[in-house]
């Protein structure tokens, strides 16, 4: 199908102005004013901002054994919702995706649901469960863009030595989920007043930040390159800035709710707001968006995390952590980033699409002709209140639930092909 996407607001590396976008098949073949060509479909984009499909680098999808919180159709169809056309999806599902033909299960549901590209990130370790390697080299063969036990950190050193030490053979990425867990204490929020007067047992800072700082020097001792999940302290900004100064291979992401809420949230007892790591303090918010300003900080994912209702349903102690996080992501960092004044349009798609393609290296991220045809469309101008009852996702556990955000998908392109909009 040719499409022409026509008078919209183009956002790319050079600035947001108003052209058209020629699209044939699955190629942008041309980004200009007045273009003049021979079309199936034509979108009125007028007063809209034409951006690069997003790219989610750090989400849940449930799937495969707990499909009852998310499945890939329901989870892609959700990040549609959002903008995103490419999803890498976390592999703490049950089983765990610790072999080639789990990969493969993945890879092969995603193009039988065709929605959002999904791309599965495999175990560091077998089981998740932190002792031996898994099959890193054969994951990677079967479609695994990265590694990660996230859910869990690898809490042995010289584990996270040896994985560090093969992806740099075989060029892949390891992602850390960065949490010393015997600094937990079996607490539930952030450590701080807010936890003293709501009466939970609170989780130090440094149940990050000293893992953080692991595998910087891990990562600057081996040369090898480390990606930093849902970074959320000011002190875990310092060391990765510091890092990124010394030359280390690091890169990190934060999430739209480490950007926009704060410990507050638990004084209501919502456990919606219990994520993990958990929302932190309105310093620690102003240190990860100047993060975001200055470079130090190089993408933002949004940790989509579904669950149940009867799961948060229950005692704050006794939840899981996680918030739902794709139909809210633009919006919220939309809102609480540009209209605040901290960055422009052009820079808030580079963090959420063109960065994170970069460090996945899985293509994609760009308004450019050549480009493949991952598209998002959005109403900067649109006012909304979020109604986590509408949400597509079957994880309606938003902490954004009744914020009024500013910032609306209108369409969505994989591809070159249509996706619904809701």
């Amino acid at each position: 199908m040719n499409i022409l996407i026509k008078n919209g607001l183009t956002v790319t590396p050079d600035g947001m102005v108003e052209q058209d976008v020629y699209i044939e098949d699955s190629t942008i073949v041309k980004i200009g004013k007045n273009i003049d060509a021979a079309t199936d479909k034509v979108i009125d984009a007028e007063g809209l901002a034409v951006m690069a499909g997003f790219v989610d680098m750090h989400c849940h999808l449930r799937d495969p054994g707990q499909e009852y919180k998310e499945d890939i159709d329901s989870g892609t169809a959700a990040a549609l919702q959002g903008g995103f056309t490419t999803v890498a999806c976390m592999p703490n599902t049950a089983p765990p995706l610790d072999s080639p033909a789990l990969i493969k299960y993945v890879v092969g549901k995603a193009a039988e649901v065709d929605n959002a590209r999904v791309l599965p990130i495999g175990c560091i370790t077998k089981g998740m469960k932190g002792n031996e390697l898994a099959e890193i080299g054969l994951m990677q063969e079967a479609g695994a863009i990265a590694f990660s036990d996230d859910g869990r950190p690898v809490e042995n050193g010289n584990t996270m030595r040896l994985a560090l030490e093969y992806a740099k053979g075989i060029d892949a990425l390891i992602i850390s989920h960065c949490e010393d867990k015997s600094l937990l204490a079996d607490g539930v929020v952030n450590e701080g007043m807010n936890a003293t007067i709501a009466g939970l047992k609170g989780i130090t800072r440094a149940a990050e930040e000293s893992m953080v700082a692991r595998e910087i020097l891990l990562a600057a001792a081996l040369d090898a390159r480390v990606h930093i999940a849902h970074v959320s302290t000011k002190n875990s900004v310092r060391l990765i800035r510091e890092a990124k100064k010394w030359g280390v291979k690091v890169t990190c992401e934060t999430c739209p709710h480490y950007i926009a809420a704060t410990d507050e949230e638990i004084l209501s007892y919502n456990t919606y707001a219990k994520i993990n790591p958990p929302l932190r303090t309105d310093d620690d918010v102003a240190a990860v968006i100047e993060g975001l300003k200055d470079g130090t900080i190089d993408a933002i994912a949004t940790d989509h995390a579904p669950h149940h209702e009867d799961e948060k349903n229950v005692g704050f102690d006794y939840a899981p952590f996680g918030t739902s996080g794709f139909e809210t992501a633009f919006g919220v960092c939309y809102t609480y980033l540009v209209e605040a004044g901290h960055l422009d349009i052009v820079e808030l798609s580079k963090l959420m699409s063109e960065n994170p393609a970069r460090i996945l290296r899985c293509g994609g991220g760009l308004l450019q002709e050549g480009q493949r045809a991952d598209i998002a469309i959005a109403d900067l101008n649109e006012e909304y209140t979020v109604d986590r009852n509408k949400f597509v996702s079957k994880g309606k556990n938003s902490v954004f639930d009744g914020w009024k955000l500013k910032g609306k998908i209108k369409h969505v392109l994989v591809e070159g092909r249509i996706k619904e909009i809701k």
